[in-house]
């Protein structure tokens, strides 16, 4: 554990992406098998130990801390794995052999529930502080140290000199802790295939559209939907459903898993639909909101009803593979061609096509794109008619171009520490619109936007303006007005306010206005699409 929990402390304190990659890079080369292993399950988050929860491990320390004392802790440090760390009274703290890494995850994968607080307190004990945070982190799925799935992979491939793309293709067909990928990687044997296994290939992305045009003779312009992108996989009698992040949904959209029996794989929009809902999709029915989508997503299991009242279907955008025939390396052109003879096989209720934006010239899709508010539509796509479809980001092939965001100003409400380098901020915030009776509700949280010179003056507000606390949430006087940006907003039966905003970003901080002219829940209403 001593090399894991070091390498999670430095990529911590580590901003660099390039710093980040060589951590886990020599980490990886460094340590043998299975460990790193069990390392890079934890670092993509395909680790998965269920018997241990966040709820058993506040209860373990607050046997042994007095519960208040913990609670004004976490409520300092901001974390609860590094609190834990910290406080954990061990007698044996960091004596004896090190444990193996290998050798805590595969005993904490075994446990029961009821054996699960005595083991785990037992490695507590032995461990010291920096091992404890690392295993708390590790056990509880919420590494939160800036890397992504991707950046570990992409560090892997660096260390041992493979294509990032290579190592996605077959990532999903090796279970942890990747013996057959580390046994490639060294050498030591054949590449692994995803030969009649359901694998997850990377996704095709788009450069953002900046100031600049693009010739529509050269482009082709679809609406960029405001749902979840996924890969749709059919291979060896088995359906699955990948995220943008690789992530498996199957589970959570299973009436679309069972309507996708062709072999092949597609890249689509996953929606909800609205209105009509029996309707089949090329008779006008469309996509509700991404407030409905989220009423189904992360689900393990998904009720009879929530399938009735939130029916899922995909809009596609492409086909990477037909059978087993792999397209690709073909022009954006041929592929198109390619996926609306093979939609014709597929049920209308749960498939239908991204159509294609008929527009003469780039002014006239400025237009359309000006007048896009439908509440499942976030901007446009253009993608040049010759492009293959290729994983990540390729300069001059794919552009997205959202649309202009949705702008009000709020009052700030209530604030929370962050996570990882700004666990010693108050950088969460809770903010509100005014009612016309003059009460202000919650209408949103946003975190991002900021620059580092205007979180601390955020923060040094929340410190000086605190007039009431709740556990790890400060609430403050309200008299600071945010300019929120948000892609949309919906109607929310979940909120008080009764609007949902999505994607909200701090804009800019509005010292130059008072509360009192902040917005009205009403304003925010008539944005309504």
């Amino acid at each position: 554990m001593h090399a894991f929990a070091r390498l999670l402390d430095s990529l911590i304190y580590t901003r660099s992406r390039n710093a980040k990659l060589r951590l886990i890079g020599d980490y990886l080369l460094a340590t043998p098998d299975p460990d790193r292993g069990w390392a890079m399950a934890a670092l993509t988050g395909d680790l998965d130990l269920p018997a241990i929860k966040p709820a058993l491990i506040r209860g373990l320390i607050e046997q042994r801390v007095d519960p208040v004392l913990y609670r004004m802790s976490r409520d300092y440090v901001g974390d609860s794995a590094e609190t834990v760390a910290l406080l954990w009274p061990g007698d044996i703290e960091g004596e004896g052999e090190d444990l193996r890494l290998s050798t805590v995850v595969e005993r904490l994968a075994t446990l029961s529930r009821s054996e699960a607080p005595g083991v785990l307190a037992a490695m507590l004990d032995r461990l010291d502080a920096e091992e404890r945070f690392a295993l708390l982190k590790m056990a509880t799925g919420a590494l939160r140290i800036g890397v992504s799935a991707r950046l570990a992979k992409t560090a892997l491939a660096n260390a041992f000199d493979l294509d990032v793309d290579a190592v996605e293709e077959v990532w999903h067909g090796i279970a942890p802790p990747y013996d057959a990928l580390f046994a490639w990687a060294e050498g030591r044997a054949a590449q692994p295939t995803p030969a009649d296994v359901p694998v997850f290939r990377p996704f095709m992305l788009a450069h953002p559209l900046e100031d600049a045009a693009v010739d529509l003779a050269d482009y082709v312009a679809e609406w960029k939907w405001d749902g979840i992108r996924v890969q749709l996989v059919h291979a060896g009698g088995e359906t699955r459903l990948y995220s943008r992040a690789g992530d498996d949904v199957t589970a959570s959209f299973p009436d679309v898993a069972a309507a996708f029996r062709q072999p092949g794989v597609l890249d689509g929009e996953l929606l909800v639909k609205g209105g009509d809902q029996g309707a089949a999709l090329g008779d006008g029915a469309g996509a509700a909101s991404f407030n409905a989508l989220q009423q189904r997503l992360g689900r393990k299991k998904v009720s009879s009803r929530m399938l009735d009242d939130f029916p899922a279907f995909v809009r596609l955008y492409d086909i990477l593979f037909d059978g087993d025939a792999d397209l690709r390396e073909l022009p954006w052109t041929t592929r198109r061609a390619r996926l609306e003879a093979f939609i014709e096989q597929l049920d209308p209720a749960r498939f239908d096509l991204s159509a294609v934006i008929d527009a003469e010239h780039f002014e006239a899709l400025t237009a359309l794109r000006a007048g896009a508010r439908d509440a499942a539509i976030e901007g446009v796509m253009l993608k040049r008619r010759s492009s293959p479809y290729v994983a990540g980001r390729r300069a001059g092939l794919w552009y997205k171009w959202k649309r202009d965001p949705l702008v009000a100003d709020c009052v700030m409400m209530y604030a929370q520490r962050g996570n990882g380098r700004r666990s010693s901020f108050y950088s969460d915030y809770t903010f509100g619109c005014w009612t016309e009776t003059g009460d202000l509700l919650p209408v949103g949280k946003a975190y991002s936007g900021i620059t580092d010179e205007e979180l601390r003056f955020l923060d040094r507000f929340v410190r000086t303006h605190t007039i009431d606390r709740f556990g790890p949430v400060r609430e403050v006087e309200k008299t600071l007005v945010l300019e929120i940006a948000f892609d949309s907003i919906h109607v929310s039966k979940r909120h008080k306010s009764g609007v949902a905003m999505r994607f909200p970003r701090i804009n800019r901080i509005r010292t130059d206005k008072p509360a009192s002219e902040a917005d009205r829940i009403g304003t925010l209403e008539r944005m309504i699409s």
